[in-house]
């Protein structure tokens, strides 16, 4: 059974943080806050958090399209390809921020992820998830809570959050009431940017 922890994103305190940070490593599951809805995510190089997230989320880990949160944009080049100046000025320009870019994927991306051409990478404009990352020494894997049976899309309560994923993960955090729209997704790989999901982002300014 998980715990429900309190983090305040204008201060976040170290000492919770690091109980996150050691549960990750341990490849445990969290749902944290970031500037869009909340997310459930792992630390990306473990590869049996990454199997149980799968398992979570009714899916195969080779077909999973998670995206990687990153604390900014110098961790990007971990995994992805050399890319122009055009396509970095959008990264600069937009992140860190409600948008999920796709991006080619490079030879050093995780196991799980070694046959995938692109990986969606994540900036979130928000203390919590940027502290993890920065923490744990490499990005997590995030996927959102999003409920198809619910009739809100999108839980915005970590309380109620809580109440529902409590069983599977080790901490929900809460970093008081989410998002309901999630991130705008846009497709960097090709020769012009196309937007997958219209969400918090504004296209128009890409």
């Amino acid at each position: 059974m998980g715990q429900l922890i309190k983090i305040y994103p204008d201060n976040p305190q170290e000492s919770a943080l690091e109980k996150v940070v050691r549960a990750l490593r341990d490849g445990a599951l969290i749902i944290y806050p970031t500037d869009t809805v909340y997310g459930i995510g792992c630390d990306i190089t473990n590869n049996k958090a990454l199997e149980k997230l799968a398992k979570l989320k009714g899916i195969k880990l080779e077909k999973a399209t998670w995206s990687f949160i990153c604390a900014d944009l110098s961790n990007i080049s971990d995994y992805v390809k050399q890319i122009d100046t055009a396509t970095f000025k959008i990264l600069k320009r937009s992140l860190p921020g409600p948008y999920t870019f796709v991006l080619p994927g490079n030879n050093n991306l995780p196991k799980a992820f070694k046959k995938r051409k692109t990986v969606g990478i994540r900036v979130p404009n928000h203390s919590i998830p940027k502290k993890i990352v920065e923490m744990l020494g490499n990005p997590i894997v995030s996927t959102s809570i999003y409920d198809p049976d619910e009739l809100l899309e999108y839980t915005t309560d970590p309380e109620l959050i809580f109440e529902k994923w409590a069983p599977h993960v080790a901490f929900v955090i809460d970093g008081g009431y989410g998002d309901n729209v999630p991130s705008t997704i846009v497709d960097l790989s090709g020769d012009t940017p196309e937007l997958l999901r219209l969400g918090k982002g504004h296209f128009d300014l890409l």
